[in-house]
This record gives C-alpha cells, sequence and structure tokens, in this order.
C-alpha cells in the first residue's frame, strides 16, 4: 500500500466529527428524489487525481449530494455545477482529460494535478466550524506528504486558502507577512510553493457572475506558468 492509499483509507474511515458524520448519513439515508435509486456513498472523501501531480488543488468540502454521493470529489453536482466548471477549466488548462465530472465511471483523469479539500464531509449549510477544520487537517497533511511533486497549490476559496495556510504552521512555517486571499493572486512561499488564489467555482459564484469562466482560466494559466518553472 502507498502512502497515498494509506491516506485515503484514513480519510474513508474517519470518524472525529460526530456532527458531519451524522449529517452525511441522513443526507445519504433521506436522499433528493432525483437520486433516490443510487447508493449514496455517506462517507468521509478522499482526494483524487495524479500520483504524480505538481499541482494541487484545495477546495471546501464535499456536496451534500455531490461528492457525498459519488464518492469522488467535485463530482455529481448535476451538470454547469461546480464540478462541470472546475473540470471545464482544467480541462483547456490541459489538466484534466474531459471537461465533466458527473460519476466516478465517466473517464475522468487528472493530468499533473490532484484535488483535495480542506474537509472531507459534507456539513450542513456548507459550513464547517473551526474545529472540524482543524480536525481535519491532519488527512490533507498526509495526503500531501504523499505528493512529493507538489510545486503549485490553488486554493479554491477563502477556507481552502486558510486551511494550508494553518497546515503550514503547523509544520513551523509561519510566513510573515501573512498571504491575503485574493482571486489570481499568487505568493511565492519559503517551502518552495506557490499559493495562488481562486473564487470557489460554486454556484452561487458562477451564476452570479462573480467567477467567469475568463477568470478560472487566469487561475490555471498562472498554475501552468509556475509548474513549467520548476
Amino acid at each position: 500500500m502507498t502512502n497515498l492509499q494509506r491516506a485515503r483509507e484514513a480519510i474513508v474511515s474517519c470518524d472525529l466529527c460526530p456532527r458531519l458524520r451524522r449529517y452525511c448519513q441522513q443526507v445519504a439515508r433521506e436522499k433528493r428524489r432525483a437520486y433516490r435509486d443510487e447508493v449514496y456513498w455517506g462517507r468521509p472523501v478522499p482526494g483524487f487525481g495524479d500520483p504524480r501531480a505538481r499541482l494541487l488543488l484545495v477546495g471546501l468540502a464535499p456536496a451534500a449530494h455531490g461528492a457525498n454521493r459519488t464518492g469522488r470529489v467535485f463530482t455529481g453536482d448535476g451538470t454547469g455545477g461546480s464540478g462541470d466548471f472546475l473540470m471545464a477549466a482544467l480541462h483547456r488548462a490541459g489538466f484534466a482529460n474531459i471537461p465533466t465530472s458527473q460519476h466516478p465511471d465517466d473517464g475522468l483523469k487528472l493530468r499533473d494535478a490532484f484535488i483535495a479539500a480542506a474537509v472531507r464531509c459534507a456539513p450542513p449549510g456548507n459550513k464547517p466550524t473551526l474545529e472540524e477544520i482543524a480536525r481535519c487537517l491532519p488527512h490533507l497533511d498526509a495526503e500531501i506528504s504523499a505528493l512529493p511533486r507538489v510545486r503549485v497549490v490553488v486554493a479554491l476559496g477563502r477556507i481552502g486558502f486558510d486551511a494550508y495556510l494553518r497546515l503550514l504552521r503547523q509544520r513551523g512555517l509561519d510566513i510573515r507577512p501573512r498571504p491575503e486571499f485574493g482571486h489570481a493572486s499568487s505568493h511565492e512561499l519559503p517551502n518552495g510553493q506557490v499559493l495562488v488564489g481562486c473564487y470557489h467555482p460554486s454556484r452561487q459564484n458562477t451564476n452570479t457572475g462573480k467567477l467567469s469562466a475568463a477568470m478560472m482560466d487566469d487561475v490555471f494559466r498562472i498554475a501552468r506558468r509556475y509548474t513549467q518553472l520548476r
């Protein structure tokens, strides 16, 4: 078993956050009418992608009827949902072989990219507590440790951005001045990695125009440039 496989097993079997585990299991029992014939994953969701990735994406958490249903990050939240929006951008940038992310058997493969999350269980209202984020950080730590080629970290939203910086502090790297979150902002870090901010590709952001396809392309152009430099 590889270190990445060990990290995956630890994530899937985690029960450290009772509130989140209850919520995920409740959603899996009640389901949505559109998915009533499906068996929900209903467990913590591990990362997904290329074990030799130089690009790491850190999202917020699984969607209740998306990754909590399918078991794969940014997968199954509906046509035009955050998964499709993100994967279309990764596909345009050459990091994904197809532009959609609908179910685990759809043939999607990431190239030189790996997607993780700050929190691995779907939180009510998409709002994990600070304590839940802290309890989940060891899973992100384990996955990053198992991805030795990562050079660029794209944080999808402020929570992912803050979680990554919190993890670095726990590793003994307290960066001053602290990097500020902003869309398409890039920060070269003392550990040799580059942290890039990106608005989260939620429907709330994409449907309102806060985040456009062109803006996502800007982020992955930055990511591509830094991965090629290192």
